[in-house]
């Protein structure tokens, strides 16, 4: 890639990071009805912790001499992280991937409207009738009623709150705080709280096939992290963010080809609406 400009090596760093964090997800639901949702959770976090413990070490950014003030960030960020956690893959055991990624692609757009509200960051009308627009896409995928609510759209809602919490408290993080320490503190809070939980259900004996899909689960997490940050080492943040938005894409691949669903007409117009608002909104701080 050395061809490419910043902005283009970053736009494939993005599409890299969404592809890694929806294959994990494909590979957590596949692990639905199999193995206990605590369980597999647990498991895949310790899987996850030394990759991330090593990764953070060879850069050199595994230290935790925080301030106070960023302990606190970091611990209300890490609560947020179990929270989302939880609820996510709740929802992502229980329906369709590419209706729970659908979604999630309203972080960018909450983020941005808890920013304005909590952070008194300036946010002019156009970004907020993106905003608007945006929710009303949320409100096509989950049809709030009898006939189309569904529990764990909910529950994807509650997780895309907890997200943008976290996301708030890490913007509030001083810059001398690495950033791979605050992930390696939330993923042992996510693989603690799991590993609590299991003490409440029936483990199951894995099969090969559940092992296999645990070790993809833990190393392509890792993968989405490693990818994440090289996407933002490179390019302008307006120019690569955009690019978030081929998750769904993976999502709506994975779900037909894997998992054999594939959205309505409203959900995927929903869908549509959320993703060009959110790139719409973008756009606009960037102009900004």
């Amino acid at each position: 890639m050395n061809g490419l400009s910043d902005n283009a090596r970053g736009a494939v760093f993005m599409m890299l990071a969404m592809a890694a964090f929806t294959l994990n997800d494909a590979c957590m639901k596949s692990l639905s009805g199999q193995v206990p949702f605590f369980q597999a959770v647990f498991l895949r976090g310790l899987g996850t912790l030394p990759l991330l413990a090593a990764l953070a070490y060879a850069r050199g950014a595994l230290r935790f001499d925080f301030a106070r003030r960023d302990w606190s960030r970091v611990i209300l960020r890490t609560l947020a992280e179990v929270a989302a956690a939880y609820f996510f893959i709740t929802a992502l055991f229980n329906m369709p991937i590419a209706n729970a990624t659908a979604i999630l692609q309203v972080l960018p757009l909450s983020v941005t409207l808890a920013g304005a509200v909590f952070l008194r960051e300036p946010v002019g009308w156009r970004r907020m009738s993106a905003i608007a627009m945006g929710f009303v896409g949320v409100m096509l995928i989950i049809r709030p009623g009898p006939d189309g609510f569904n529990l764990y759209a909910a529950y994807a809602l509650i997780a895309v709150a907890c997200v943008t919490a976290r996301d708030l408290a890490a913007r509030s993080l001083s810059r001398d705080v690495p950033s791979l320490s605050v992930a390696f503190v939330a993923a042992a809070g996510v693989t603690g709280f799991a590993g609590i939980g299991s003490i409440s259900e029936v483990w199951v004996p894995l099969s090969l096939t559940n092992i296999v899909l645990l070790a993809a689960a833990a190393v392509l997490i890792i993968g989405g992290y490693v990818f994440s940050i090289m996407t933002m080492r490179v390019g302008e943040v307006g120019a690569v963010t955009p690019f978030r938005y081929t998750s769904l894409l993976w999502a709506l691949l994975l779900g037909f080809v894997l998992f054999g669903d594939w959205p309505d007409g409203l959900t995927l117009l929903g869908g549509f609406i959320v993703v060009g608002a959110g790139i719409f909104t973008l756009y606009r701080e960037r102009r900004v």
